[in-house]
């Protein structure tokens, strides 16, 4: 009889586990240490409860006084890999068609360039290939960004370079972002706060019809820097309330960690929608780049509010070998007035 209701209260026990880790956004738990760093995983985590299922089974075949509690220790697995997996499908394993640039549209760059590691050729050759009229590059000192603007004018893109360092001591300190000059005069605003750790730049354009571009560096939700994490998800969400934006960069965080924070039906951040989800690549990892993008993280973003239509977004693949630990984004935009 103890032995019953002991199985019965690990099997209880088990499935407020697993559905935590599955949905963590039923207990409120997405941006809590622990359960925040493994759903940033989802295909991971699956991956792991089809081994854990697969364990199950056999032990219950094998041993029959543990028989029940396998099998039903294997049915909370199975239902835990048809969440994630029903998530992930939801969210999309990536539609790399991308419609022909009009007129007025805009197309999107965001890379984290792991402080300059990849060098002003292979962003520069990445830009011009994708056509971007914005260049996102957390992690990229001036310096760089200067030399990729150098390349890309060479090749018939010029762009204005804009910078915000919060020191010279790391370049992970420092987020540049590159703009067309086709898209008019843009001025940094450093009037409106920032995020806490790593910088982002907020520029504003001489043009009111003309979009807000942030570039976007959220700190990594590492267990000293989880306020600082969760404050810097806030801001951003209230950055983005209001005219026409387009944020781009290493949001370090999922769609499942901006959960809740988004100010409307389809929005993911403040009033921003997430290029990726609504192209059917949400479930693509941008990070890191050594694992498989169908396991890696989905933690870089292109987004803009309902004003912009997105014609096409993918996670670039053929980078992997740049230096960076993070995977390029593009997007390409269209004005949908």
């Amino acid at each position: 009889m103890i032995r019953r209701v002991l199985a019965a209260a690990c099997l209880l026990a088990g499935a407020a586990v697993l559905i935590a880790l599955a949905w963590p956004q039923f207990f409120g738990l997405q941006r809590q240490f622990g359960v925040a760093h493994v759903v940033s995983f989802r295909a991971g985590a699956a991956a792991i409860g089809v081994t854990l299922l697969v364990l199950c089974l056999l032990l219950a075949a094998a041993g029959r006084r543990i028989r029940r509690f396998m099998v039903s220790a294997a049915a909370l697995f199975l239902v835990f890999v048809l969440i994630n997996a029903a998530v992930l499908s939801t969210r999309g394993f990536g539609d790399t068609g991308f419609a022909e640039a009009r007129e007025g549209d805009v197309t999107v760059l965001a890379w984290n360039t792991l402080g300059d590691a990849t060098g002003a050729e292979a962003v520069a050759e990445l830009a011009l290939s994708a056509g971007a009229d914005i260049v996102s590059l957390p992690e990229t000192t001036e310096e760089l960004g200067v030399e990729i603007a150098a390349l890309m004018k060479a090749g018939g893109s010029p762009m204005w370079v804009h910078t915000t360092a919060f020191d010279q001591v790391s370049k992970a300190r420092s987020t540049t972002v590159l703009t067309g000059v086709d898209l008019g005069r843009y001025e940094v605003d450093a009037s409106i706060g920032n995020t806490s750790v790593l910088p982002t730049v907020v520029l504003r354009p001489d043009d009111d019809t003309a979009p807000v571009i942030v570039g976007v560096h959220a700190v990594a939700p590492l267990p000293a820097e989880m306020a600082n994490w969760r404050a810097d998800l806030d801001w951003l969400g209230g950055l983005c309330s209001g005219g026409t934006m387009i944020m781009a960069g290493d949001f370090n965080a999922t769609l499942d960690h901006m959960s809740g924070l988004g100010s409307g039906a389809g929005t993911a951040l403040g009033g921003c929608v997430d290029a990726a989800e609504e192209s059917g690549s949400g479930a693509v990892g941008s990070w890191p780049a050594r694992l498989p993008a169908l396991i890696g993280s989905p933690i870089d973003h292109v987004m803009a509010t309902p004003d912009w239509r997105v014609e096409g977004m993918r996670v670039v693949q053929d980078r992997d070998d740049s230096g960076s630990d993070h995977r390029p984004v593009v997007a390409l935009y269209r004005s949908a007035g």
